[in-house]
């Protein structure tokens, strides 16, 4: 998660909605406000990552930038994922939560070329069965934007090797996993991978396309090894929807894969945002403004794009700074009831949406920083040693809607819509929510 486009005129976008109006004409008349729930095949669950949650880091990219100085905070031992994963687990499971997702760190259980390491291995043996164990199932995610750290002496996704190289790890990850059933998720958040390791120093900024040309080779590849290992297996890549510019920044490498994407992984934060770079060095998404009803644009713009293809919210989440209340008043309860809200309009409008997960179930190492909060659990890391998981208020919440399937039939979100979103325009001013 690094998100906020600079330089955008919200009455630009209306003026290029008016156009528009008068070329496509109206697309539908105003929708009812009903949002029923979403009925018991939803799949309700929680978002995490391996760096940023687990601790015990092995070498790789992400834990070379972490000791660098070039962060706000070292990286400490994160939360502790890795000797706390049944806590962990098991608050997700009270939620009711059906999945949990993780990552398989490349760098944990290939610390070596050519070399996999089975202690690595059984590490995410116990913790997917873990997962299953809750009744929950696993949605595993190969890449998580970290590579280990003699994949980033080779030259990280600047090497032309690193496609067989990644490609070896991730088979060895998918022959260990495929019998458990997981959702995959190839590359988390592909068009921001590049941009991130430009800012880090790891990726010359000329060879940023080329990086993204990799990463779809791989994803293609893997896709077809996955389905031969797993029959019916849900794959896909989840995408960063980017108010303003996704079609210029991500339809690159969307539609390059689009024939290799069993559902639609989306990642939905905020209603504007700033540049990856921007993001990565000055790490406040706290600033970002939040834009629930931005949910159903985005849900639309995928439902366009890949029409009849379900659709999975792979991540979504409020942050706060420190844990304290944001400066716009939003409580994460509330937040997270109205886009559930906006989810159910999305899907009581026709869009085959198949499933939702809050990022985090806890606070974690925020790439860079412990100050950005997200988790539905707050961690204290750098002040308590025990690293007790505190509940927010976003816990009831989420536990009451997935007991009820979502919020009722008459619930109202606590927001207006806003006018003439810059979450897919033209279409959120001319056919606007309401």
């Amino acid at each position: 998660m690094i998100r906020r486009v600079t330089g955008f005129r919200p009455a630009a976008v209306c003026a290029l909605a008016a156009a528009a109006v008068l070329t496509l004409g109206g697309l539908s008349p105003a929708r009812a406000q009903a949002a029923p729930p979403v009925g018991g095949d939803f799949l309700w669950g929680v978002s995490s990552s391996g760096f940023q949650s687990e601790g015990s880091a092995p070498d790789s990219n992400w834990s070379r930038y972490a000791a660098s100085g070039r962060v706000p905070d070292p990286y400490l031992n994160s939360v502790d994922f890795y000797h706390r994963y049944r806590e962990d687990i098991g608050l997700a499971a009270d939620l009711g939560a059906k999945v949990y997702r993780i990552s398989v760190e490349w760098a944990r259980v290939q610390p070596r070329p050519g070399e996999w390491d089975e202690a690595g291995f059984e590490f995410y043996d116990s913790v997917i069965g873990a997962i299953r164990a809750a009744g929950m199932r696993p949605m595993i995610t190969l890449d998580h934007w970290v590579y280990p750290g003699w994949e980033a002496d080779r030259g990280g996704w600047g090497n032309p090797g690193i496609v067989d190289d990644w490609l070896a790890n991730a088979r060895a990850v998918v022959n260990r996993y495929a019998g458990d059933d997981p959702l995959w998720v190839t590359f988390n958040e592909p068009t921001l991978g590049p941009p991130v390791f430009v800012a880090q120093g790891n990726l010359p900024p000329e060879q940023a396309g080329i990086a993204l040309d990799r990463q779809v080779t791989a994803h293609r590849a893997i896709y077809d090894y996955i389905h031969s290992r797993q029959p019916g297996a849900m794959v896909t890549s989840n995408v960063s929807y980017t108010p303003g510019y996704e079609s210029l920044a991500a339809a690159p490498f969307e539609n390059r894969i689009a024939d290799k994407l069993d559902y639609v992984g989306i990642d939905y934060y905020y209603g504007s945002l700033p540049s990856p770079i921007d993001a990565l060095t000055k790490n406040t998404p706290w600033a970002n403004p939040l834009q629930p009803e931005g949910i159903y644009y985005a849900l639309r713009h995928y439902a366009r794009q890949f029409p009849g293809r379900p659709l999975y919210i792979v991540e979504n989440g409020m942050p706060t700074q420190n844990g304290q209340q944001r400066d716009d008043g939003w409580w994460r309860g509330d937040n997270l009831r109205d886009t559930v809200y906006w989810l159910q309009r999305a899907k009581a409008d026709g869009m085959n949406v198949m499933g939702f997960n809050y990022w985090s179930i806890t606070d974690n190492y925020e790439w860079g920083s412990y100050t950005p909060r997200f988790g539905l659990y707050t961690v204290n890391v750098k002040t308590d040693p025990s690293l007790t998981r505190h509940p927010t208020d976003g816990v009831p919440a989420y536990r009451d809607i997935i007991a009820d399937g979502g919020v009722s039939d008459d619930y109202r979100p606590t927001r207006p819509p806003t006018p003439c979103s810059i979450v897919d325009p033209p279409f959120s001013c001319i056919d606007p929510v309401r």
